[in-house]
């Protein structure tokens, strides 16, 4: 049976990357014979750019249709001026999110050991890092409403924005780190702010109510500004943590530092059935867009996730993994992640490296 997959190569540097992630898909599905089927789509600017929404139905109807969708990146300054924020190309993105339900966003922050050089800590401090951000993706204070911007009675104009979770919001995505960390290490930190924020005082106690189904699991409970300062400082202490969005958003940023270059970190955002959207941690980076210089592992990575996570295809998902490896092993770096003695190369050069080390597995 036809498993049918939604390219969404997006915006700046979304085209570069996704073309690279798309060779590496049609040669696993050679090898492996996964019967996949790849049909494409447009969203964020370059589909405003064609139909006036970031969003167009037609794109949102393949998405509901499809067993698993790739996306680049969306976004850039051509579009930034728009008056109406509704039509920004975001908004096609989280209306992605929202419109497929994708509330649990799975951010892996792994350090190849070729890369630890790479790293903006001390190979020491990071060497064998392993951890697993859990973030909340469809709620909190990029969702809540009231918002917008208003102007007060003295002329003066204030922006608003309501962060707000509920009961059943947090339960969801609190078993996705559970079942995570049952999975792994049995090490689960919940991230909150529950020192200031009531909506996180709710947080904690239904992370604690639900650590109650978990009695295997080791739970403990941090405040983001300590968690940021923490991965900073000793990330190998964490495994698995759960956050909200917004604090999800932010650490997981900061924990790709951690690896080399944001450009090596995928991510999964998936439903309750496992159907998901795989798309780099990284932006459009529309400063280096088409210059062919992009790192494409992280699309490619993502892709892996895909195949795993949505489509069960593990042995074609550890098969693109390892060579990525592979390739990293040959020295072969993109300029993120470049340094001296390694032979620099672009965009398509690792996507054609990655190729030729999967016909070698």
């Amino acid at each position: 049976m036809s498993k049918n997959i939604l390219i969404l190569p997006g915006d700046g540097i979304g085209p570069e990357i996704v073309t690279e992630a798309v060779k590496v898909l049609n040669t696993v599905n050679e090898l492996f014979d996964l019967n996949l089927t790849l049909t494409e789509g447009l969203v964020g600017g370059s589909a405003y750019d064609v139909h006036g929404t970031p969003l167009p139905e037609e794109t949102m109807e393949k998405a509901r249709a499809a067993d698993a969708i790739l996306l680049g990146a969306v976004g850039g300054p051509k579009w930034d001026a728009l008056p109406d924020r509704e039509l920004r190309p975001e908004k096609g993105l989280l209306g992605l999110r929202s419109g497929l339900e994708l509330f649990g966003n799975l951010r892996p922050a792994i350090l190849y050991p070729q890369l630890a050089e790479a790293s903006s800590l001390k190979p020491e401090v990071v060497s064998g890092l392993d951890i697993l951000i859990v973030r909340e993706l469809t709620g909190g204070i990029y969702f809540g409403k009231p918002r917008g911007i208003r102007t007060l009675e003295n002329g003066e104009r204030e922006g608003y924005n309501t962060y707000v979770y509920n009961e059943s919001e947090i339960k969801r995505i609190a078993r996705v780190a559970f079942e995570s960390a049952m999975k792994r290490n049995k090490k689960l930190c919940s991230v909150d702010k529950a020192n200031v924020l009531e909506v996180t005082v709710l947080w904690r106690e239904v992370v604690n109510e639900v650590a109650k189904e978990y009695p295997e699991v080791e739970v403990s409970h941090m405040y983001v500004d300590n968690a940021a300062m923490q991965l900073v400082r000793a990330p190998k202490q964490f495994d698995v943590m759960v956050t909200g969005n917004m604090f999800g958003d932010i650490l997981s940023d900061a924990a790709a530092m951690l690896t080399g270059s944001i450009g090596m970190l995928p991510s999964a955002s998936l439903d309750k059935d496992n159907k998901g959207m795989y798309e780099p941690c990284h932006g459009s980076a529309p400063d280096i867009a088409g210059q062919g210089i992009a790192n494409p592992l992280a699309t490619i990575l993502s892709a892996a996730m895909m195949l795993r996570y949505s489509l069960g295809e593990t042995e074609a998902a550890d098969a693109i993994e390892q060579a990525v490896s592979k390739v990293l092993d040959k020295g072969l770096r993109t300029g993120d992640i470049w340094s001296d003695g390694m032979q620099q190369v672009n965009t398509a050069d690792m996507g054609e490296a990655v190729v030729a080390a999967l016909r070698e597995v």
